[in-house]
C-alpha cells in the first residue's frame, strides 16, 4: 500500500507493506477452494484503533464479518454488506485489501469447505441496534492484539495484530 508522506517539506510516497504467511488449504484439489470477502471493521477510540469482532453462529469462537462475493459489487462492498448483515455496521468501505487468510467454513456434521478470505477494512459510523442477524451473534470491540490473541486462524491473527489505521490515510 502507497502512503504520501511529508519529509522536510516535500512530499513523497512510500510503501508500507505487511508479510503475507503462507496459506493453509489442508484440500486433495486446489479447485475445491472457494474465495470470500472480509470486513475488519474498526473505530478509533482515543487516536487508537478499535475492531469490532463477531462471534460465529456455530462454534461461538470469535471472528470477522465475512461472506460470498455478491453479484454487481466490488469486494469491498460485499463485505461491507456482510459487516451489515451479521454485526449492524453502517460504514464506510475501503477498497484496499489488507492481506487473506484461509479457514475452514463448517458446512455440516464432518463437512468443511477451504476457503480463503480477502480481508478489507471498514470504518464504522455507526452499529445499528436492529439488523438481520442480531441474536445469532455476540459483537464486541477489542484493540487488535486482543482480537489477534483471540482469533483461530494464523494468517488473521497477523493481520489483526498489525492493522494501523493512520496507514490508510485519507481513504479511512
Amino acid at each position: 500500500m502507497f502512503r504520501a508522506e511529508k519529509r522536510n517539506g516535500k512530499a513523497r510516497m512510500t510503501l508500507h507493506t505487511i508479510k503475507q504467511l503462507p496459506i493453509s488449504l489442508r484440500t486433495q484439489h486446489k479447485s475445491d477452494v472457494r474465495t470470500q470477502f472480509a470486513a475488519l471493521c474498526y473505530r478509533l477510540c482515543k487516536g487508537k484503533p478499535e475492531i469490532l469482532m463477531i462471534t460465529s453462529r456455530a462454534s461461538r469462537r470469535w471472528i470477522i464479518p465475512k461472506g460470498w462475493p455478491m453479484d454487481g459489487k466490488t469486494p469491498a462492498h460485499s463485505a461491507t454488506t456482510e459487516a451489515w448483515e451479521e454485526a449492524g455496521v453502517i460504514g464506510k468501505p475501503i477498497d484496499l485489501c489488507l492481506g487473506l487468510y484461509s479457514y475452514h467454513k463448517w458446512m455440516g456434521p464432518k463437512q468443511f469447505l477451504p476457503c480463503v478470505a480477502l480481508v478489507y477494512p471498514v470504518k464504522v459510523k455507526s452499529l445499528a441496534y436492529d439488523f438481520p442477524e442480531k441474536g445469532q451473534r455476540k459483537r464486541k470491540w477489542m484493540r487488535p492484539k486482543k482480537a489477534a490473541q483471540r482469533v483461530s486462524e494464523p494468517e488473521l491473527a497477523q493481520i489483526l495484530r498489525n492493522f494501523d489505521a493512520r496507514l490508510l490515510g485519507r481513504k479511512g
